[in-house]
């Protein structure tokens, strides 16, 4: 049985129909005081459940763990936990003195309640390591292509640095043709400030595809866009698995010229227009 979390339950749905399990019904509450409470009043004794939720914030979080208790009181046979999105993976280490390696916090807590665990295309992929329970990152790279227009002209699969070219050549391959490249990404953690060097690949004329992990700000990648738009490119599309889109972060995409914003389902969002729930679903 697929238990959802509050945040992701079109892509439980979505996953439900990929595996054939059947969707259950949770019920979301708080207390006066503010606290938590989820319910499952569908029967999973003897079952798998199968939790989904992505990690959104802390509530989320504590969500998590609830439908994972939950479904022990319930009698499932087995648990496994599925983050489509896992929050604070990319605080795998402690950038400054004092601070939390808080990817590993959440990953033992998640870990106490379940058999084993599926996340998508972690910023950090060796956060799966935290984990005290096998776990397997799957990669969702492959269908940010499907909602590409058929017409890119001599198209450029372009990330915004060098750790995120493996996502540009599956997204490449899964379109059928183009070139792929990256951009020089030096990030000041003391300051926040990101500097985007332009790479050698030819962009004058050229469609160019965005490819990454996650757009959270949108900082980033509007800089790139920018650098591209010097360089006369086409158009600029920018495609990525968690839509985080913070702020004003489709604003300013929007304003440094994209044409488009395309992402996956692992966070519901309104450019979300794939899903990355059958490269779960293959997985489990």
């Amino acid at each position: 049985m697929i238990l959802p979390g509050a945040d992701t339950q079109a892509f439980a749905a979505a996953l439900a129909e990929a595996t054939g399990e059947t969707l259950g019904r949770v019920e979301y509450e708080r207390f006066p005081d503010g606290e938590h409470v989820v319910r499952v009043p569908e029967a999973v004794a003897g079952e798998r459940a199968v939790v989904v939720a992505s990690t959104v914030d802390s509530d989320a979080h504590v969500q998590v763990l609830q439908l994972q208790d939950a479904a022990r009181e319930a009698g499932a046979s087995e648990v496994v936990t599925v983050l489509p999105y896992m929050g604070y993976a990319r605080q795998d280490e402690a950038f400054r003195a004092g601070e939390p390696v808080s990817s590993r916090a959440v990953a033992r807590a998640i870990s106490t309640g379940t058999d084993r665990a599926v996340t998508v295309n972690p910023h950090e992929p060796a956060v799966c390591d935290f984990f005290t329970v096998p776990t397997t990152a799957v990669d969702a790279a492959g269908v940010l292509a499907d909602p590409l227009p058929e017409n890119l002209e001599d198209p450029l699969f372009l990330s915004p640095d060098e750790g995120a070219v493996d996502l540009a050549v599956t997204a490449r391959d899964a379109y059928g043709e183009g070139e792929t490249d990256y951009f020089e990404k030096d990030r000041d953690y003391d300051t926040g400030d990101v500097e985007v060097t332009p790479s050698d690949a030819p962009i004058e004329g050229r469609d160019v595809v965005l490819v990454d992990d996650i757009v959270a700000t949108g900082s980033t990648m509007s800089e790139a866009v920018g650098v591209l738009a010097e360089r006369d490119a086409q158009r600029v599309f920018v495609t990525c698995v968690h839509p985080m889109l913070a702020g004003n972060a489709l604003t300013k995409l929007s304003t440094a010229g994209v044409e488009a914003v395309y992402g996956t389902d692992t966070l519901e969002r309104a450019v979300t227009e794939v899903s990355a729930a059958p490269v779960v679903a293959d997985e489990l």
